[in-house]
């Protein structure tokens, strides 16, 4: 029993350990933040400062902004990374939105691959923007494609998953077996009465 307690405690004392990641994952987000904010703040300066923006010039600039997006994309990743080890390991009282909860690792990987998605699709229209009939834009496509509808068929596995366990524990078997049972035995018992 003592042996138990003292491991028990240990255990304890160690989740503590997983504050490490989490600052380190919130500062590196932080750090992705001021970056993109600094470079938002320089193509649009760049963008005042020429004036008139040719073709090119404006492909570049169009270029610089998704680059933005991406960085700001991934310091959300760091963001939810950080707020998921935090409130599963930590603290789970930690005022969120509901969209944000995290409440298993399963949560927390489904929130990150769903960023991630967004964050593939941004890198392949970097790329759409960037392409030059002299480089062949559609393997890169097409394997954009392929990790974007293995990761959303994963998501909507997940999701079907989930929302057959809330309706079985909600609503019981037997009622999903047996809908109107509870409105026949009713019926029947009020007939014997009469």
């Amino acid at each position: 029993m003592l042996l138990r307690n003292i491991i028990q405690n240990i255990f304890l004392a160690c989740r503590v350990s997983i504050l490490v990641p989490v600052m380190c994952l919130l500062l590196s987000g932080f750090a992705l933040l001021v970056y993109g904010a600094a470079q938002t703040v320089i193509t649009i300066s760049l963008a005042l400062r020429v004036g008139n923006l040719s073709g090119k010039e404006a492909k570049i600039m169009i270029i610089s902004f998704i680059e933005i997006i991406d960085v700001f994309l991934l310091a959300t990743v760091f963001y939810i990374a950080a707020l998921g080890l935090y409130e599963l390991f930590i603290d789970n009282r930690v005022k969120v939105p509901t969209w944000l909860e995290i409440r298993s690792i399963d949560d927390l990987k489904n929130k990150l691959a769903s960023v991630v998605v967004v964050i593939l699709g941004v890198v392949f229209l970097g790329q759409a923007v960037r392409w030059e009939s002299g480089r062949e834009i559609l393997p890169f496509g097409l394997s954009v494609a392929l990790v974007i509808a293995t990761l959303t068929y994963f998501l909507g596995e997940k999701t079907k998953s989930e929302q057959m366990k809330k309706l079985l524990s909600s609503k019981g078997t037997k009622n999903l077996i047996y809908p109107n049972l509870e409105n026949q035995v009713e019926g029947a018992n009020n007939k014997e009465e009469h």
